[in-house]
């Protein structure tokens, strides 16, 4: 797999991420640039760590994954796309933020820091599996999945606190649609060159 495809998929990924943390932002009244960068680092570390996590599992039954490994890449990748394409229909509630910490500018409760980076790398892990059929490449895409996902938080809270309440964005189906693209990509290179 090459590193445009790994970018690829790590920035599909990290929409997730980028799409709870504008939401967390807009909860916000300022921008703290150390303690957005430590959220977005939380973020960054699950969505790093579930691939490889995925990868491992999944090397197990590696030699039956590569008969259909550009099938299993291509169907991983859209369920995962099509499922975050579907939940950005889903109304949200972003000008209520009932339960949330709205009204603490300083604290952070981190347990539902973790939840959330929790929840939403639970797609990566999938896609580790992905990565059994080219092991050469799962340090590589780990590395990048994290630090893109970090970057797009750590993007994400800034926008959510300066930008969040005046923009409407739809990022997950943005994730989505670069998810199923890269799914197709993987099979049809497959179909067609053999590779």
């Amino acid at each position: 797999m090459d590193y445009i495809s790994i970018m690829l998929i790590a920035i599909g990924l990290a929409m997730d991420s980028f799409a709870v943390c504008v939401g967390k932002g807009m909860c916000r009244q300022r921008f703290y640039l150390w303690r957005s960068l430590k959220i977005a680092a939380v973020f960054g570390l699950f969505q790093g760590l579930m691939p490889f996590v995925g990868y491992v599992l999944g090397i197990s039954f590696a030699s039956w994954m590569q008969l259909f490994d550009h099938w299993f890449a291509f169907f991983i990748l859209s369920v995962i796309g099509i499922k975050m394409i579907y939940e950005s229909f889903i109304s949200k509630p972003h000008e209520v933020c009932v339960g949330c910490d709205c009204q603490e500018d300083i604290v952070v409760d981190w347990r539902k820091v973790v939840v959330l980076a929790f929840a939403t790398s639970i797609d990566a892990m999938a896609t580790g599996l992905v990565f059994v059929s080219y092991p050469g490449t799962i340090s590589t895409a780990t590395i990048t999945i994290g630090l893109v996902t970090l970057f797009f938080a750590f993007s994400g809270m800034f926008i959510g606190v300066r930008f969040g309440r005046r923009l409407r964005l739809n990022i997950e189906m943005l994730g989505g649609i670069i998810l199923i693209a890269i799914g197709m990509k993987i099979l049809f290179q497959h179909l067609l060159h053999g590779a």
